[in-house]
């Protein structure tokens, strides 16, 4: 899974630095001062390191808990995010953070402690409410039997009912949620693409076949889930592979137990568009008509220009109007 390990020497000693060293006790581990030395050095290729990262262990110092960017999530009371680790496991051609980052080694802040702590701060200036978000700078999930994410959080949101956590993944990494008592004010969200745009663009990420079945396994198990069916990427055959899509998920799932569902279609700065065209010049997804307003990349849409609304007619099939939100 991974080719070293570096570890800050602040908190080397940590225990869960500790812990993670002994489950890797094979891999050479590298003594650093600060992750950045190995994050953000130049001459790194993203596209290269990719093949074997390393993972870096940290702490994250200055604002932990920040403001959602604009249209991200649920619209009302507080809404934040916070990153416990940067980057992804997974390799979905699509993702920002290959323009958003040099290095696609995985960093994981070892200093939960401090995390819970400003989250609990802000859910007290939220009235002992807010929207959390997790999986903004990396997949909640991916590494939970390594950083045992939720069995560390859990216990806040338990305290905090008022508090919503979204755990957005792609992983099936779930067997510390089924293992947990479910919480209601905690929703794990699952992106989903179509059959196709799996195969083609989301690479090392679990089949739709086993993310679906995991979903399945919470929700029975009385956890909130949500769906994600985002980045919309334009292709000619789009509507008939997210027809055959929706049909499969919501047969699969108790649909009026669904928390929400959103659509989302592919956008990102202007500048990590740039940086990923670079790193895979050969792409198609990076041949297509754009377009650029305010800083901001997204694809065109060739057909008609209304294929959101026709997805979104699709989706009024299975679901709500309640249990709906477009990603702005």
């Amino acid at each position: 899974m991974f080719a070293a390990i570096y570890v800050e020497k602040e908190i080397k000693e940590h225990p869960r630095t500790q812990e993670i060293l002994d489950r890797f006790s094979d891999l050479p581990v590298i003594d650093c001062e600060r992750y950045g030395e190995v994050f953000n050095r130049n001459a790194q290729n993203f596209r290269i390191q990719k093949q074997l990262p390393s993972l870096i262990l940290a702490k994250k110092y200055g604002n932990l808990v920040l403001p959602t960017p604009e249209g991200y999530g649920f619209e009302g009371q507080g809404s934040y995010y916070f990153s416990h680790m940067m980057n992804c496991v997974y390799d979905c051609r699509y993702c920002f953070l290959q323009g958003m980052y040099r290095s696609a080694n995985t960093v994981l802040f070892v200093n939960y402690e401090d995390f819970y702590s400003g989250l609990e701060r802000y859910i007290k200036n939220t009235n002992d409410a807010g929207n959390y978000y997790s999986g903004y700078d990396c997949d909640s999930l991916a590494l939970e039997p390594v950083s045992h994410f939720c069995q560390f959080f859990l216990p806040l949101f338990r305290k905090y009912p008022n508090a919503m956590l979204e755990i957005r993944t792609k992983s099936t990494q779930v067997r510390g949620l089924l293992e947990a008592k479910a919480l209601k004010n905690v929703i794990v969200a699952m992106s989903f693409a179509s059959e196709a745009a799996t195969a083609r663009w989301e690479h090392k990420v679990p089949s739709l076949k086993k993310r679906l079945e995991a979903l399945v396994k919470l929700q029975n198990s009385g956890w909130p889930v949500a769906l994600r069916f985002e980045p919309i990427i334009y292709t000619e055959t789009l509507l008939e592979e997210y027809a055959a899509l929706f049909k499969l998920v919501f047969s699969s799932l108790d649909t009026e137990k669904i928390h929400s569902v959103s659509l989302g279609e592919f956008r990102m700065p202007t500048e990590f568009y740039k940086n990923i065209s670079k790193l895979y010049p050969d792409e198609a997804l990076y041949a297509q008509p754009i377009n650029v307003q305010e800083g901001e990349v997204s694809l065109k849409d060739n057909s008609d220009g209304a294929t959101i609304e026709k997805l979104e007619a699709m989706l009024n099939e299975f679901i709500g109007p309640t249990q709906y939100y477009r990603c702005a």
